[in-house]
C-alpha cells in the first residue's frame, strides 16, 4: 500500500529505480521483490518492494513495524518466505551465501560477545568469520577501531568495557571487511552524544563507497545522517525519498516547539497510512 509520496520519492532519486528491481541491466546492492518473511508465526514483512544502492539509508517505523526481521534477511541470517531477494548482485536464495557474506557487515540489535577477549581478538576473530586474507586483518583491524575511536582501548577486555564502548566494537567488527553492505540495526544505542556525532560522520564516509542500511528509532540520526529513508509500518511500505520529502510530509500537521519537522512528518505519514489502511 504506497504512500502518496513513495512514487514521486523513488523517481526524483538518483539512487532508485521505479522499474523493475531486480532487472538484469542493475545489480543493485539491494534488490527485494515482492518478499515476505516471518518473524515466528507473524508475517513481520509484507510483499516489500525495495531496491538500494550505494549511501546511506534510515530504516524507520515503530516498535513491530518489521524493521529487525527485514535486516535479519538482508543479513541472510533469516530466510524470506515468498518474494525475491538479491543482495550485492547475488541471489541470497540459490546463490553462493559464503560469497555474498564476505562482501556483507552486519550488527545486530543484540550481539553476544566472549568478555574475555580483547576488542582487537573479537574484532580479528569476526574478521577470521568473514574470511578475510589473513594478512590484511591486522591492518584491517587497527583501522575499524581506530574508526569508532577505540585505538587506546584495542587490548582491553570486552567484559572490561561500558555499555557504549561494547557497541562500537560491534560497529568496528561491522566494517573491518569493508563491507558492500552494511546493515546496523539500532547502532547508536548506549552512545552518548558526543559519539552519535562521530558515528554519523562514520556513516556519511562510508556510505560514498558502500550502500549503508541504519534501522532506528532516532528520526534526528536519520535526518543528521541519511541520504534518504524507508519507513515501514505492519511490514509494508509507508514512505521512500529524501529527508526534504520526509519533512514536507508534516505541512498541514500541527507545529509543537518539542518536535522537529522530520519527526512530524514522520507520524503524518504513519497515520495517513493507518487511516487509509483502516478503511
Amino acid at each position: 500500500m504506497p504512500d502518496r509520496f513513495t512514487s514521486a520519492a523513488l523517481a526524483k532519486s538518483p539512487k532508485s529505480s521505479s522499474q523493475d528491481p531486480l532487472a538484469p541491466t542493475r545489480a543493485f546492492a539491494v534488490a527485494a521483490q515482492a518478499l515476505s518473511v516471518r518473524a515466528g508465526r507473524h508475517l513481520a514483512v509484507d510483499g516489500l518492494d525495495l531496491t538500494l544502492d550505494t549511501g546511506v539509508h534510515g530504516l524507520l517505523g515503530p516498535n513491530g513495524a518489521g524493521k529487525t526481521t527485514l535486516i535479519k534477511a538482508l543479513a541472510t541470517v533469516q530466510r524470506p518466505q515468498a518474494g525475491k531477494l538479491s543482495l550485492v548482485g547475488i541471489d541470497a536464495e540459490g546463490g553462493d551465501l559464503r560469497e555474498l557474506r564476505r562482501h556483507v557487515g552486519y550488527l545486530p540489535q543484540n550481539f553476544g560477545f566472549y568478555p574475555r577477549y580483547t576488542a582487537r581478538e573479537f574484532v580479528e576473530y569476526l574478521a577470521w568469520l568473514k574470511e578475510m586474507p589473513r594478512g590484511a586483518v591486522p591492518a584491517a583491524v587497527d583501522r575499524a577501531l581506530d574508526r569508532v575511536g577505540l585505538a587506546d582501548r584495542a587490548d582491553s577486555r570486552m567484559g572490561s568495557l561500558s555499555g557504549g564502548m561494547i557497541r562500537r566494537v560491534g560497529i568496528a567488527q561491522a566494517i573491518v571487511n569493508d563491507p558492500a553492505l552494511l546493515l546496523l540495526d539500532e547502532p547508536t544505542a548506549g552512545l552518548d552524544p558526543e559519539q552519535r556525532v562521530a558515528f554519523r560522520r562514520l556513516l556519511r564516509e562510508v556510505g560514498r563507497d558502500s550502500c549503508v542500511v541504519v534501522s532506528t528509532h532516532l528520526v534526528e540520526d536519520v535526518a543528521a545522517a541519511c541520504d534518504d529513508a524507508v519507513l515501514l509500518d505492519r511490514g509494508q511500505l509507508v514512505f521512500r525519498g529524501n529527508i526534504g520529502d520526509l519533512e514536507a510530509a508534516a505541512d498541514g500537521a500541527p507545529r509543537d516547539a518539542a518536535t522537529s519537522a522530520v519527526e512530524r512528518g514522520y507520524t503524518a505519514l504513519l497515520q495517513e497510512f493507518r487511516a487509509r489502511a483502516g478503511a
